[in-house]
């Protein structure tokens, strides 16, 4: 573990000035090394109180822990301090020959992309961007629900780490209240001799503590934290995918049912170039949305974008 890692785990676990002397006594090191750690994690984006005869308190942030997590979850986790994409950074790493179950992630992204290669705000500091490399081996038919297992599983961490409720926008953006905090991006690489899925790339990008958004995105996106959090980026990436791993699929599809925020609601949506309106009323294990249209029409959505028309919660159609 690095230096300036040592420091930032004795500062997080007080609210209480440290000083340089007790740091530097209690990692065996010398008050130069203490004060080149603490420039370090200023770099790095927290923001540490010096106080003459006090010492050093972390006021706000905190340190991406790769080994930490590698230990806890039993992945590889490879870290990327100036990554353009942590998608590209795991398509980098299956052309290397990286075996799976490997998590790739990063500060932040110079290159972030979402869905149909849409720009993905990253700021600099404040956000959690990841990318697990999975190999199922599997033909189309047979393969998990794997966005949906990725929902469900950050909207139950976030719940159980935080008590705060948020919901799931058909198929991949959680959302608190009506502003988006996170967003999935999954990615399937097809053998072209078998047909067989070899490999997976599921993409997260979550607003975790992020101060400031552009001008476009100010009304729709909005971060998880506001001010300081009680837990740490580190703590909500393990719980993330220890449910992802621990908890049984059916358990997570019910979850994202249970927290889907269109369901039962108005929704517009393009098909064969035309904008229909439609009810929300089912959504199946495999992740299609079932839309009862304006004229009693019944379809099921695979995939693509859809549009409330109210936030509103409203009665399901008989």
């Amino acid at each position: 573990m690095k230096t300036y890692e040592k420091v930032y785990q004795l500062l997080s676990t007080t609210t209480d000035y440290l000083s340089g002397e007790q740091l530097a006594e209690q990692l065996n090191l010398s008050r130069t090394s203490i004060w080149k750690a603490i420039q370090q994690l200023e770099k790095q984006g927290l923001v540490i109180e010096s106080t003459k005869h006090l010492g050093y308190r972390l006021r706000e942030g905190d340190l991406l822990l790769p080994d930490e997590l590698s230990d806890q979850l039993g992945l590889e986790v490879v870290y990327t301090q100036d990554s353009q994409s942590t998608q590209m950074d795991a398509k980098k790493g299956i052309e290397a020959g990286h075996e799976g179950n490997c998590l790739y992630l990063a500060p932040s992204q110079g290159g972030a992309r979402g869905r149909f290669g849409r720009a993905f705000f990253a700021p600099k500091h404040g956000g959690i961007y990841m990318s697990l490399h999975l190999k199922p081996m599997l033909a189309h038919a047979e393969l998990p629900s794997y966005t949906l297992l990725v929902a469900a599983s950050i909207v139950k961490a976030i719940q159980d780490l935080t008590g705060i409720e948020t919901q799931i926008k058909w198929v991949n953006d959680i959302y608190l209240g009506q502003k988006k905090i996170a967003g999935i991006l999954t990615e399937a690489i097809t053998s072209v001799e078998t047909g067989v899925i070899t490999d997976i790339i599921i993409g997260v990008g979550l607003n975790f503590l992020v101060k400031a958004f552009p001008e476009e995105l100010a009304n729709k996106a909005t971060s998880l934290f506001e001010e300081r959090p009680n837990i740490s980026r580190n703590d909500l990436i393990l719980a993330i995918w220890k449910t992802f791993f621990e908890t049984p699929e059916d358990t997570l599809i019910q979850f994202y049912k249970e927290h889907s925020l269109v369901l039962g609601k108005t929704v517009t949506f393009q098909k064969n170039g035309q904008s229909l309106t439609g009810r929300a009323t089912a959504l199946n294990d495999q992740g299609q949305l079932q839309i009862i249209l304006l004229d009693g029409q019944e379809l099921w959505l695979n995939s693509g974008e859809i549009s409330l028309t109210s936030w509103t919660n409203e009665n399901k159609p008989d």
